[in-house]
């Protein structure tokens, strides 16, 4: 039986990757901007068959996220191995900025962060040398913009991994392949053969979105561009092509000698949105006169590749789709949006009953910083959530519920932005409703631009009486085609109404983040010591 490596090879909202091996196996990392435990990882034989294995961030090693517009907190880490130690370097824009943490296992636990003081700008990456020197690399108005000023680019500079401090002067290192090109970022360097090559990603995180390379004799340059660049992109295939914002790439090499790059891109949904966000993608890179070239043949990110025939294959048991909490504790599949300050949540064995915070899913927003002064204790919801994997799931769950004025509790999905729809058992005037709420925003600049400001809107698409008892409420997402259902029991379920998709897709922030999908309550501003109670959740890929 042949096999192959089918893309994106991890679906759902897990950008950034990053990859290292460690003899015959493979780690890799992604961003989880405002989620909770953050940096999930990953670990691979085969490179097509991935299973997670921990969160590097949790609160327990000094993890501190919060929830806001769904694009802060931690994005693009850098994952590399050497002399026994795992090392991670990422930035969150929701603590201090830049920081290192290690491990002697992947697994963890990993170190209490240290931060980076003296490492300036965003995707900082390293490289450690054969001669055992380490280097950082960032990004930062560095490079000369052919007008007298200077604009972003990428620098480098030798780094003490031991005493986390920079030793030398930073350098400019390269400004792209293309002049005046927007975003130089995510650089990695990598000593293949003679020479020393710059990986980096340029042209944004949307459409025009690439991952160029340069090359120097020294680690510190001078780096000279590939005449052949961008070595990936699918910005010439247009805004109908179904792979879009291909870029951000990292090298592996497998003990055969043979090459692959891991990567994000997203998938067009429906010929119109990319409400999964960006996935992880791979593609086989070959080497031609001492430079690289993806995915050759076809030059195009293709849905599937032979896998590797030296790898064992390795596969693993998925997450479980039902949950009913017996275990008394959270699978790697759920995620909180920001860090709860304390618990909202009680198992009930089985089952979870979850508080009505004050706090709502839908707070207003509020402008990003890259250096945050103090930490909030109200920025998260109580709200559990897991990704949505593919064009086509269904998420369900049954929850008891009696709301008191203003409060309500149900399912949820939800996109950056405060882009989101509640399916919901609400108080309405003293009557009991099932209603679906949608939520969007104005916004004329992203968070993390100058001047940000945003207005939340609420509308009720639908709404029913419901005097029930348990209630079972369903979401069925089938490309952007949304129906919301409910019922007594799973058998008996009522459509409460359809909705598009396109409504809850950001574009304006360039899907960073993608929907995820899961349980709430909020006493929406009030103080309350209620609770909704799930017996169960269940989501399925269809």
């Amino acid at each position: 039986m042949k096999h192959v490596l089918t893309n994106p090879i991890i679906p759902g909202f897990y950008p950034d990757p990053s990859i290292c091996r460690v003899g015959d196996d493979f780690y890799l990392v992604c961003s989880s901007f405002e989620l909770c435990p953050g940096i999930p990882l990953f670990h691979s034989k085969d490179l097509a068959n991935w299973e997670q294995v921990c969160y590097v961030m949790t609160p327990e090693n000094g993890f501190h996220v919060e929830k806001n517009s769904g694009v802060g907190g931690v994005m693009a880490p850098t994952i590399r191995y050497h002399k026994g130690t795992f090392y991670i370097i990422n930035c969150n824009f929701a603590d201090k900025g830049n920081f290192i943490v290690t491990a002697k296992d992947p697994a963890g636990p990993w170190s209490q962060p240290h931060w980076l003081t003296d490492v300036p700008g965003i995707d900082a990456s390293f490289f450690f040398d054969h001669h055992d020197r380490c280097y950082i690399m960032g990004t930062g108005n560095v490079w000369p913009d052919g007008k007298g000023g200077m604009r972003q680019g990428i620098w480098a500079a030798e780094y003490d991994i031991e005493k986390f401090c920079l030793v030398g002067e930073p350098v400019a290192l390269w400004g792209g392949a293309m002049a005046g090109v927007a975003s130089p970022e995510a650089p990695h360097i990598y000593h293949i053969g003679d020479w020393y090559y710059l990986l980096i990603a340029e042209g944004g995180t949307e459409q025009y979105h690439s991952a160029t390379i340069a090359r120097s004799r020294s680690v510190l340059g001078p780096y000279e561009g590939f005449r052949g660049n961008p070595v990936l992109t699918v910005r010439h295939m247009g805004k109908r092509a179904l792979i879009q914002n291909a870029g951000h790439a990292d090298l592996v090499d497998l003990p055969d000698g043979s090459w692959y790059a891991v990567f994000l891109a997203s998938r067009l949904i429906g010929a119109a949105s990319k409400n999964l966000g960006r996935e992880t993608y791979i593609v086989p890179v070959v080497w031609e006169e001492e430079w690289p070239l993806f995915s050759p043949e076809t030059g195009k990110v293709e849905w599937e590749y032979p896998a590797p025939e030296s790898l064992p294959w390795t596969a693993y048991d998925s997450a479980p789709g039902m949950d009913d909490f017996a275990d008394g504790e959270f699978g790697l599949q759920w995620s909180f949006w920001g860090k709860p300050v304390r618990p909202f949540w009680s198992f009930t064995h089985p089952g979870i009953s979850i508080a009505c915070l004050p706090q709502k899913l839908a707070e207003p927003l509020q402008p990003m910083s890259m250096d945050a002064k103090e930490h909030s204790d109200r920025n998260y919801a109580a709200f559990l959530a897991r990704r949505r994997r593919q064009p086509h799931c269904r998420f369900r769950a049954a929850m008891q519920f009696v709301p008191e004025e203003n409060e309500s509790a149900g399912i949820a999905i939800v996109q950056a932005m405060n882009h989101q729809m509640h399916l919901e058992i609400a108080n309405d005037g003293g009557k009991r409703v099932v209603q679906l709420s949608l939520y969007t925003s104005e916004f004329e600049v992203p968070p993390y631009l100058p001047g940000f400001t945003s207005v939340t809107n609420r509308k009720v698409l639908a709404s029913r009486e419901w005097d029930g008892g348990e209630v079972v409420l369903e979401m069925e997402l089938e490309q952007n085609a949304y129906r919301f259902s409910f019922g007594p029991d799973e058998a008996n379920l009522t459509l409460l109404c359809e909705a598009d998709g396109l409504l809850i897709n950001p574009e304006k922030v360039g899907c960073m983040t993608g929907e995820v999908l899961g349980i709430f309550a909020t006493s929406n501003g009030g103080e309350s010591g209620n609770q909704a109670h799930f017996a169960w959740t269940d989501y399925q890929d269809l």
